[in-house]
């Protein structure tokens, strides 16, 4: 059971190691600082749980729900996420290297301070989630919607989010993290509004 697997390997200091859970959910379980390696989660439910400190390599989450959890602090690498919810789940000062989300919902998400490094994001919904202060290293945005999200401090040179939705979103008085990013036509004259320009 994950419930248990988790509460003994916080408890013990050791990982969770080559496991496939289905269908579970737990409540309230302490994840802290726990190592979860070659790790498949299925249609899982996670409520209220933190994983601050814990480490996600070589992981897959489809179908799965960790909205409202803690990971901050948490080191992800080799992960993939599909058709799951984040729903304000706190990602602040995490690390993700090879990590991919596919068609998954992180509204309200808080990935403040984080670096991405060989990152994939297609096809999710991140409205009005914090991505203050982050580091994008070679990561991919395509066809997710970015509207409202918090873009303050985050230097987006190079990034290509002509596919993206990025209606409303927030940056510093000087518009410096906007320097570079590749935009699309329609998205360039919403810029200019948001920076006080007047098209005629």
């Amino acid at each position: 059971m994950l419930s248990e697997d988790m509460a003994e390997a916080a408890n013990q200091e050791c990982p969770i190691l080559d496991k496939v859970y289905e269908d579970q959910t737990v409540v309230g379980i302490s994840g802290k600082k726990v190592e979860f390696d070659t790790v498949k989660f299925v249609r899982c439910r996670m409520e209220e749980c933190d994983f601050s400190g814990a480490s996600f390599c070589n992981v897959v989450f489809d179908k799965c729900d960790f909205s409202n959890c803690s990971f901050r602090d948490t080191y992800w690498k080799n992960v993939n996420v599909s058709d799951s919810k984040g729903d304000g789940s706190q990602f602040c000062n995490s690390t993700f290297k090879w990590v991919k989300l596919l068609d998954s919902q992180f509204h309200y998400g808080n990935f403040s301070t984080a670096f991405w490094e060989f990152g994939e994001i297609k096809g999710c919904n991140f409205r009005e989630s914090f991505m203050s202060e982050v580091k994008f290293k070679k990561t991919v945005f395509s066809s997710t919607d970015l509207a409202g999200t918090d873009f303050f401090r985050t230097p987006l040179k190079g990034m290509d989010l002509s596919e993206c939705v990025i209606d409303g979103i927030m940056v510093s008085d000087q518009f410096t993290e906007l320097a570079g990013v590749k935009v699309s036509l329609l998205q360039a004259a919403e810029l200019a509004r948001l920076m006080g320009v007047k098209i005629v």
